[in-house]
């Protein structure tokens, strides 16, 4: 009878291209994907993986097993979600993924909800960007990811997820407290093209999303500073070192030395909560979204 855990790691493999890259996926070492893989080949009585260069490729065996294994997954995985929906209990663990304002701003009253909701669910949250929560969803590496997309710049879904809005989160601008535009009550884009911008990281979605916004108000960004972490960008912006954009969600107390000004023309975040298709019975997603619409409903409130 063929494994479960072992069909898993063949299509990591299948999925990521390496070993290696699977191993980082699946969260083990390199050698423990070697040895099921082994094992595999050995249940199988075929050869499932051949030396290709430094690497490895797929043998036509490997290819077809790895074809059936994302078939036998998924029922796996609905076979569950159906069981869990015939208890009719939000009950084991539940697995979530968060970008850090969300994970900073919306999940603590969310899990606090479901903790008093649900006690029997043990929710495990990790913080990721947008990209890689959409990623784990589609591997099974976490169970559901809260993720966003810009007004102007749609985060593109691969099929057989589902997804649900959970709140929108306007964005203003941060700017040092002696700025000329500090003490104004909404700012264009437009009047701050020869700013100094700090950023997040190149190759994050709201880098790109800055870079592609500013660009289309006919501003080339000069961008000074790249950190991930909010309250480094304020702390860089109190020392009069450039001006960001600033999301409200999880903001925090601001700096005395930081004015937030909004925009004129709205900006936003849509914040959305996603799970794979075949997981849509289950009634801990179900409460896991309930408790996080119920979260953000609370923000917009506010």
């Amino acid at each position: 009878m063929l494994n479960l855990d072992r069909l898993r790691t063949l299509s990591a493999v299948a999925r990521h291209g390496s070993v290696s890259a699977a191993a980082d996926g699946l969260h083990v070492t390199t050698s423990a994907v070697s040895q099921q893989l082994a094992k595999l080949e050995r249940e199988t009585g075929q050869q499932l993986l051949a030396k290709n260069g430094r690497g490895v490729r797929l043998t036509d065996a490997g290819r077809l097993l790895a074809d059936h294994a994302v078939r036998i997954l998924s029922q796996v995985e609905l076979a569950q979600a159906e069981l869990e929906a015939h208890r009719g209990q939000a009950v084991g663990e539940l697995r979530l993924g968060a970008f850090p304002t969300a994970a900073r701003g919306l999940f603590p009253a969310a899990l606090a909800g479901l903790r008093a909701e649900h006690p029997q669910l043990r929710p495990r949250l990790r913080e990721m960007e947008p990209d890689a929560s959409v990623r784990c969803v589609v591997r099974g590496d976490i169970d559901l990811g809260v993720v966003l997309d810009w007004h102007n710049r749609p985060l593109s879904l691969p099929e057989g997820l589902a997804k649900v809005p959970i709140l929108n989160d306007p964005a203003d601008v941060a700017l040092p407290a002696g700025h000329p535009l500090a003490h104004r009550d909404s700012v264009d884009l437009a009047e701050l093209a020869d700013d100094e911008w700090v950023s997040w990281p190149q190759g994050e979605f709201c880098h790109d999303w800055l870079m592609f916004t500013l660009r289309g108000q006919g501003i080339e960004p000069r961008i000074s500073h790249m950190v991930d972490e909010h309250h480094t960008q304020l702390a860089l912006i109190e020392a009069g070192l450039g001006v960001a954009v600033a999301p409200r969600l999880g903001r925090g107390p601001v700096p005395a030395g930081v004015r937030v000004v909004p925009v004129r023309h709205t900006m936003q975040r849509h914040v959305y909560a996603i799970w794979r298709a075949d997981a849509d019975r289950r009634p801990s997603i179900r409460a896991a979204v309930a408790a996080l619409r119920a979260a953000g409903e609370e923000i917009e409130g506010r």
